[in-house]
């Protein structure tokens, strides 16, 4: 596993470079999954208005005015935090860089050099309005398209999409997180999908209807990148083992070698009563241990075993026990091979992306493209949890994930959205 590009180039290159483990892995490919969803929203929503299906709006903005005390004040804090923290990276060095993200979520840092480059970003956004100013500000009108708002919407996206994803966590683990609250809140990790899916949409959506955008042939322009957005993220989790690993294996054991080898149901309880104090510290109830037992089919033998069991050494959370021979951070493995459903996310998101793209422009009914990935999606999901770790609640006597319930409520919301729309087109005489 690579918990950040320092391990990543270190083990791939046989390059060190200690500035690297500031890029946290999973970050890098969530960052990557933004930019192509950027990119393909883009193409998607210029094709649509070649199409005459999207149209510009008039809006006024001054020109010619010199910066602002707003402007010059973000500038600034901006500046300040970024020098603060790399002015301590310089004078620390590899001190600081051998735990970054507790660094950055710290205290610590340098003041002069935040001061400085505040100052110089500020000073920086007072030259650039001087340069543009006018001995009278004018208003003027300007015409925009949907796709030149890509750059807004990606940012509500990210801004949303996080803040989302950590609150559904934290609704997630409700219980962990009142006797925890500093680790949930101050800590990266801990991101849950559907929660920033669902904010991000939400504050996408009254964005659009702000700025008299369709919202249904931007939620069909969306759905491609969106899938294929899913996918790359998922190769951040199976790449820095952040936790979004399945339940175990059993046909699998683990070597003295640190191989994956075929083992026997006796192999797999043998490791539970090696490992217990790690087992009764990840699971509250030992007796009810989630495992399938499930060997490679003879038509996948051409796949390595890892494909069905992984112990994600070295995972960026630190879970497990101790890998003999490995000293200081992230020296942590799975004691028992669990399913790597990060990797079959990854694969499934990838063809249904392929899906999606490949019959965006045979549906000609707005808002169905939408309701096919939120199907799609929903399935996906809810097949991927049956084998997949997550807290369960209790609900209506059935003990689902929240993932779970998200995953058929979108299957559900698709359906009738599809029917939906199918009866209004119909009743309106538009053409399909």
């Amino acid at each position: 596993m690579y918990p950040n590009l320092y391990y990543a180039f270190k083990d791939l290159f046989g390059i060190e470079i200690g500035a690297l483990r500031i890029v946290n892995s999973f970050g890098f490919f969530v960052a990557i999954a933004f930019l192509i969803a950027a990119t393909l929203l883009s193409r998607e929503l210029r094709r649509k208005s070649r199409q005459g299906l999207l149209q510009p709006t008039e809006e006024q903005v001054t020109v010619g005015e010199p910066a602002s005390v707003f402007d010059l004040i973000i500038n600034f804090v901006a500046g300040f935090l970024l020098g603060f923290k790399l002015g301590g990276i310089i004078l620390e060095g590899s001190a600081v860089l051998e735990d970054p993200q507790a660094y950055l979520f710290s205290g610590a840092g340098n003041p002069l050099f935040g001061l400085v480059l505040g100052g110089l970003m500020a000073g920086w956004k007072w030259w650039e309005k001087k340069k543009q100013e006018l001995p009278k500000p004018e208003r003027r009108s300007i015409r925009l398209w949907p796709h030149d708002r890509v750059g807004e919407f990606t940012v509500l996206a990210l801004i949303f999409g996080l803040l989302g994803a950590k609150l559904f966590d934290i609704f997630e683990n409700w219980g962990d997180f009142l006797k925890h609250p500093s680790d949930y809140l101050l800590s990266p990790a801990g991101l849950t999908f559907y929660g920033g899916l669902i904010c991000a949409g939400a504050a996408i959506i009254i964005y659009a209807r702000k700025h008299k955008i369709s919202i249904r042939h931007l939620s069909d322009s969306v759905a491609p990148a969106l899938m294929l957005a899913y996918a790359v993220g998922r190769i951040g989790c199976q790449v820095s083992g952040d936790g979004d690993w399945g339940i175990y294996n059993s046909a699998y054991t683990l070597s003295t070698t640190n191989d994956i080898t075929e083992g026997s149901p006796a192999d797999y309880q043998q490791t539970l009563k090696t490992h217990s104090a790690y087992m009764k510290w990840r699971w509250k109830d030992t007796t009810t241990i989630e495992h399938r037992n499930f060997s490679k089919p003879a038509a996948l033998g051409f796949l390595p075993n890892w494909f069905f069991a992984y112990h994600y050494p070295n995972n960026v959370n630190e879970d497990g026990v101790p890998v003999n021979g490995c000293e200081g951070k992230f020296c942590n493995q799975l004691p028992q091979p669990v399913f790597p459903t990060p990797l079959y996310e990854s694969i499934a998101g990838t063809a249904l992306f392929l899906l999606l793209w490949g019959v965006r422009k045979r549906l000609k009914l707005p808002g169905a493209l939408f309701c096919l990935y939120l199907i799609v999606n929903g399935i996906e999901r809810f097949l991927i949890e049956g084998i997949r770790v997550n807290n369960k609640i209790d609900f209506l006597g059935m003990r689902p994930t929240q993932a779970e319930l998200i995953a058929v409520g979108l299957v559900l919301a698709g359906i009738l959205g599809w029917i939906f729309l199918s009866r209004k087109n119909q009743t309106s005489g538009a053409s399909v």
